[in-house]
């Protein structure tokens, strides 16, 4: 009886006589199983000393290479490797420290610093003085259902009648009457300054109009600005702005959004820097101009349905007209600046004249537009008007006006938005300067009240100015028949004037010029220029 030893040899000797060259299996070397090593194998003295002798005389030079990049030191062995980095490591290392080595020789490392530490100008400080709000603190609030105790029950008010504009009109707005000019920015019972009477009371000086042109571009190179030249002279944005016509000094006014009134005299020392600020409104004061028979006199108008009439030598803001709804634009209609011309945001026209008794108007006419937004008469034949309406601008004469449905002489068209201001030019009328939302700025022919007058030029300008800045109109300069401004949007900032064949004459830019301004001004008989921004600020160049 075989066993199984004796089984399992005879199988082995029959398996190896059967097996023949081609049948032999060839195994992957991957396969194989490498060799255990133990983790701690006995060594004898000779044998560690030994070792510790061939690692010594065996081990390379090393050398410290600092990696640029990483700012850290690595160490680099003689066989080209670096702390196990490879050759393209240390390639690139290489190349990092000649890229440092070249920025340093042009200085691009000083010049980075010095652009870091450069920072934005801080907005002048004269003006205004911010004043810092105290907190109220409050008990702490604590939760009813933590401390047991049931909900209290809350009844909502009942909803307005009227809308909120107009409910907020009836709250907000000054009583009907006179309103005694207290300056807010200072100490009550101080009145105002003797000196800024005389200044108002001085008479306007007569200028010359047919400047040449080079003398022109000449004397707005000449103007400048400082940093003495800039103050906050309302609280918040600037909605309209004019220079009084005396030249011994320079004084302007200017309405902000919440219908406060600041006069600013550059080099006075009284209010705050030559400031004074009143409230003789309570809505945005979205235009104003001074009365060129009686220099005393600041007249504005306001989204609240009112139209005053500062008067310095009274200190008191008279209330000329006044409805229930919103104001926009007014101009002045006679020579003696008795009768007015006031647009509302209806597509009203109403006649005022100041030497009635109340504060009504003589007649009021309805446009063939839903909202007037400027008003502009003819300097010379001072029954036309030029009025912006909607995506037109019409001119009209004011003996021939109805009560509703009143018909135009002229028609300017071309505009395919909605128009911001449209104005006669000061001297002639024989131009209308039009602003339109679509980027364009346009001027028209009316040496001839013809049914359309022809556009004379038609300028590409930007005047998206976005929700939170005033609209950009283009304006005059009283000084020069042909020649206005307007403000940019483009950067670094600037004002920009520019003839009536397009060309541009100047662009006033400065460090201490760094925000829009959308309202700009010439001065009538000086050469000086104001510009407004939405923070209240006004800039002035002059020379």
């Amino acid at each position: 009886m075989l066993t199984k030893k004796t089984k399992r040899e005879a199988s082995v000797e029959n398996d190896e006589q059967n097996v023949t060259p081609e049948a032999t299996v060839r195994r992957s070397s991957r396969r194989a199983v490498a060799p255990k090593r133990l983790a701690f194998s006995p060594d004898t003295p000779d044998q560690k000393k030994k070792k510790k002798i061939k690692t010594e005389q065996e081990k390379p030079e090393i050398k410290r290479i600092k990696d640029e990049d990483a700012e850290d030191e690595v160490d680099q062995s003689a066989d080209g490797y670096a702390g196990g980095l490879s050759e393209y490591e240390l390639e690139r290392l290489e190349n990092i420290r000649k890229n440092q080595a070249f920025l340093s020789s042009i200085n691009l490392f000083q010049a980075r610093e010095d652009l870091h530490q450069t920072t934005r100008p801080k907005p002048s400080q004269r003006g205004l003085r911010s004043t810092a709000i105290v907190k109220e603190v409050l008990p702490p609030r604590k939760s009813l259902r933590l401390q047991n105790k049931p909900a209290e029950k809350l009844t909502l008010p009942k909803e307005p009648t009227d809308s909120f504009d107009h409910h907020l009109n009836k709250v907000l707005k000054k009583p009907p009457g006179p309103v005694l000019m207290d300056a807010i920015n200072q100490e009550e019972g101080v009145k105002i300054p003797p000196q800024l009477i005389d200044l108002c009371s001085e008479k306007k000086k007569k200028i010359k109009t047919n400047l040449d042109l080079k003398e022109y571009i000449s004397a707005l190179k000449s103007m400048k600005i400082t940093e003495d030249n800039v103050a906050k002279v309302v609280k918040d944005r600037i909605f309209s702005a004019a220079f009084h016509p005396c030249s011994s000094s320079l004084l302007m006014a200017a309405g902000d959004k919440w219908g406060k009134v600041g006069l600013w005299n550059l080099g006075a020392e009284w209010g705050n820097d030559g400031v004074l600020l009143f409230e003789p409104h309570s809505r945005p004061v979205s235009c104003m101009e001074f009365s060129t028979a009686h220099p005393t006199q600041l007249l504005s108008v306001s989204y609240d349905g009112s139209l005053r009439c500062m008067d310095i030598e009274k200190a008191v803001f008279d209330d000329v007209y006044d409805i229930d709804d919103g104001l926009k634009t007014f101009t002045f209609m006679s020579p003696d600046c008795s009768t007015l011309l006031v647009g509302n945001w209806f597509g009203e026209v109403a006649i005022v004249d100041r030497r009635t008794p109340g504060n009504s108007h003589e007649s009021l006419h309805s446009l063939n537009t839903k909202a007037v937004r400027s008003l502009s008469v003819h300097p010379l034949q001072m029954q036309y008007f030029a009025a912006a309406e909607g995506r037109t601008v019409s001119i009209y004469d004011s003996r021939y006006l109805k009560k509703t449905n009143s018909k135009a002489v002229s028609h300017l068209h071309g505009h395919s938005l909605v128009i911001n201001s449209a104005y006669f030019s000061p001297c002639s009328g024989n131009r209308v300067l039009t602003s339109c939302l679509d980027n364009h700025i346009r001027i028209y022919d009316t040496s001839s009240m013809t049914a359309a007058p022809p556009v004379l030029r038609s300028l590409s300008h930007d005047m998206h100015t976005g929700r939170w800045l005033t609209k950009l109109s283009a304006v005059w300069d009283p000084k020069k028949e042909d020649c206005f401004v307007v403000g940019s949007m483009k950067r670094p900032r600037r004002v920009e004037v520019f003839h009536e064949s397009g060309r541009l004459l100047h662009s006033f830019m400065d460090d201490n010029l760094a925000t829009v301004l959308s309202v700009t001004a010439f001065h009538p008989t000086r050469n000086a220029l104001l510009g407004a921004n939405a923070s209240g600020r006004m800039h002035v160049f002059y020379s």
